[in-house]
This record gives structure tokens, sequence and C-alpha cells, in this order.
């Protein structure tokens, strides 16, 4: 299944090392010899939740492009990356933000995807597959699509998102930890113990995690459509819709998109199952297509 955040396995990462971390080296403020510390608690939890995102929000372009193969284009070769790199260019100003860096990265599929740690400091890369098939206003249109992301600030938005679902995905972890133990405290006089409660934080955290994901998940869905509008503006309604409609055509061909890209990528092929829907980062193409023939109707 298609994971829906370009920095979730880093932001993943950093709160299970951060709560591994503390919990070794006995360092939870919030445990009190009444109980939790519920204020301190929220404290903690929320200032470990916001750094995983941040870390995986800072370093997104760098991890981009390390994951993908993508090749800045720092003077163009040819005639078509000049006209790549220009096009991204106009959209820019015409979005009212700063030229992103542009790159290209080897995948056969038709993908592109935009990141970066905010408005003015992005990268817009196509793959390869993209620049070989569609004509030049159909690459246009992704392009203003992915520019439309980055106008919007959905990177920042997601990643504090992201960032307050971390801080209640760690915060009901070690309440639910801390009610088990208390029960088996009541029962026994035991409790967890020391491995015992870290076994139950860890498996908490995963359970909520997956809960909050559906919630980024849903959200990344919403800045779908509002990337597709913003697309829609810049490089015009037929454009965006035949851009849409020529990958629907290849959404049967193997993805090569990391997983972790998948975010900010303008498509992620079929979604066939339900929690694949579930946890989608994308709406279905038709979806996508269909809210942009009413909304041009409309107008």
């Amino acid at each position: 299944m298609m994971r829906i955040l370009l920095f979730l396995g880093t932001n993943l990462a950093v709160i299970l090392v951060a709560s591994i971390t503390l919990r070794l080296l006995g360092v939870e403020p919030y445990l009190t010899a009444q109980g939790i510390n519920f204020n301190a608690l929220l404290i903690f939890c929320f200032i470990f939740g916001m750094a995983g995102s941040m870390v995986s929000l800072f370093i997104s372009k760098w991890m981009a492009k390390r994951t993908t193969g993508t090749v800045i284009i720092e003077q163009p070769s040819n005639s078509s990356e000049k006209w790549l790199v220009d096009t991204v260019a106009e959209l820019a100003r015409e979005a009212g933000i700063k030229t992103p860096e542009v790159g290209i990265f080897p995948a056969q599929q038709s993908n592109a995807f935009a990141t970066g740690w905010n408005k003015d400091d992005a990268l817009v890369a196509v793959s390869a597959g993209l620049l070989n098939r569609m004509r030049p206003e159909e690459i246009r249109a992704v392009l203003a699509h992915e520019i439309g992301h980055v106008a919007n600030g959905d990177m920042v938005t997601l990643a504090l998102i992201q960032g307050v679902l971390n801080t209640f995905v760690m915060f009901f972890a070690r309440v639910v930890a801390q009610l088990v133990d208390s029960f088996l405290r009541r029962d026994d006089g035991e409790g967890l113990g020391f491995f015992g409660y870290f076994a139950v934080v860890i498996v908490a955290e995963i359970v909520f995690g997956l809960i909050a994901s559906a919630i980024v998940a849903w959200f990344s869905r919403f800045r779908e459509y509002r990337a597709d509008a913003a697309g829609a503006r810049l490089a015009g309604s037929g454009a965006m819709i035949n851009a849409l409609a020529r990958l629907k055509a290849e959404t049967q061909m193997p993805d090569q998109m990391p997983d972790t890209l998948t975010a900010f990528a303008i498509t992620t092929g079929q979604t066939r199952k339900l929690m694949e829907k579930l946890f989608a980062s994308h709406p279905p193409l038709d979806e996508r297509i269909r809210a942009l023939k009413e909304a041009a109707y409309r107008d």
C-alpha cells in the first residue's frame, strides 16, 4: 500500500527514537508518585511530537533528491530542460512565489512532485516519462499543479497537522500505558514493570499512529483538489483535465515513486481496496477530473 506522507518514515523514526531514548534514560517528567501530570505530559508530547514533523519538513528536499535520484537542472543542457526551467519560473511568478529548484528524476511513469520547507525554498521535479510522453500544455498543467502545492503552503500545513497529531498520539499512548499499569497494580500489585510499560507505549503509538495517518490522508486528499484548482487557474482547465486524463491512462504502469514521496506526487495510481482508500493520499483521478469539469461549468 502506498504511504501517504512525504516525511512519514523520518517522522515516525524520530518519535520512536525519542520515546525509547527518554524511557531508557528514565526521563519521564510527567510521571509522579501520584500518577500522571497531564500538563507536563502534554508539553513533553508537543515538543517531541513536533520535532519529528519539523525534522522531516526541513530535510524534505534532501530526502526527495536522494530517494528519487532527482538531478537538479543547474544549467539547461538542451531545449527541453530550458523550456522546463522557464515554464516553472513563469508559473512561480504568476503564483507570487520564488522560483523553486527544478529537477528530473528517472522514472518511466508520468509523475511529478513538489517539496520544500517553505514557499521560497521549494523543489519541483518531473519524471523522465512525463517529459517523454506528455504534450507541452499537459506538462505545463502538471507543473502548475505542483506550483499550486507550493503556493498554498501545503508542505508546511501538512507538517503542522502531523506535528499536532504526533502530540496526541504520544499523549494518549502514555495515558493508555498508565491506565493499564494502574489496573494491573490494583489487581496484583506489580503493574507492568519497566519493559511492559515501554511495550504498551510503543504498541499504542503504532495503533494511534494509524488513526492519525488516516486523518492526514483525508487532509491530503482535500489539498489535491485545491492544487488541481490552482493548476487550472495557472494553466487552464482544459489542460489540467487533459493532463489528469493522460495520467489516468497510465495508472496500470508500475509506480516508481518512493513510498515516502507519494503525498506530494501528482498521482499514485489506482486505489484498489477499502483500506487503501482510507489511507490514500490522492482522490481517484475520475473524481478529480469531475471536480474540475464542474468548476469550469460553474465559471
